[in-house]
């Protein structure tokens, strides 16, 4: 079976600002080369695909449909806690990002896939669900909610893994944002995707050691890539 060739990188920690801004370019030529392909189709160019993996400095983002009023700390208490705060244009409301979470931001052109958005955010979620698997870790999801959640024994969800998407011309951006090692007190300032009776936890949390980041970005690149079968053309 020919695979479709998904360009991998992992930027590290990286500022967020600097990464929507490589994801904009990445996202902008994307659109860019369907629109000139639907003009000139005589001269076809395949839109290339991107993975992106990276973590964040601490910070709070905002959909674009989001409510401010989530973020429960002002100007000032941000910067004592040296977080920052963006509103974005992808979907959800707000949620945290930090060091010890894997970020991973997907721009696919979804026309060499399927022109289904909810099915993407149901990959998205597979792709997680899955690599919890790895680690003995049953994740569920929650009718009418995007995301994943771990149940607890009392009955009370935590949520572990966060979606917000983009989507024009069906060409994907913004993505996913996986509690692994994350630093948990930093959603006690938000309510997280304005979800106010649901819990927040980490794999680190679930596990009760520290994750290896390395091994769960392998695990995880090996579910994303059988569930939306491409092979991943590393730099």
């Amino acid at each position: 079976m020919n695979l479709k060739g998904v360009h991998f990188i992992d930027l590290g920690l990286v500022e967020y600002q600097k990464c929507w801004d490589f994801q904009t370019k990445l996202f902008d030529e994307t659109v860019q080369q369907k629109i000139h392909n639907r003009k000139t189709p005589q001269k076809l160019i395949n839109t290339k695909n991107h993975l992106i993996f990276c973590e964040h400095p601490h910070v709070y983002t905002l959909g674009k449909s989001g409510d401010e009023s989530n973020l429960l700390i002002n100007q000032k208490e941000q910067e004592a806690k040296k977080v920052t705060f963006f509103k974005t244009n992808r979907g959800g409301d707000i949620t945290y990002h930090g060091p010890g979470q894997l970020v991973v931001y997907p721009i696919l052109d979804l026309d060499y896939f399927f022109s289904d958005i909810h099915k993407y955010l149901r990959y998205l979620e597979e792709s997680v669900i899955l690599t919890l698997k790895d680690y003995g870790l049953t994740g569920k999801r929650l009718d009418g909610l995007t995301g994943v959640w771990i149940a607890n024994q009392n009955g009370i969800d935590r949520k572990i893994c966060a979606i917000g998407v983009k989507s024009s011309r069906w060409v994907t951006m913004h993505g996913i944002g996986f509690n692994i090692n994350s630093d948990l007190s930093y959603f006690n300032n938000i309510i997280p995707c304005g979800i106010e009776d649901k819990s927040v936890t980490s794999l680190q949390q679930e596990l009760g050691r520290k994750v290896d980041m390395n091994e769960l970005k392998n695990r995880f690149k090996t579910n994303f890539t059988n569930i939306f079968k491409v092979e991943l053309l590393e730099p």
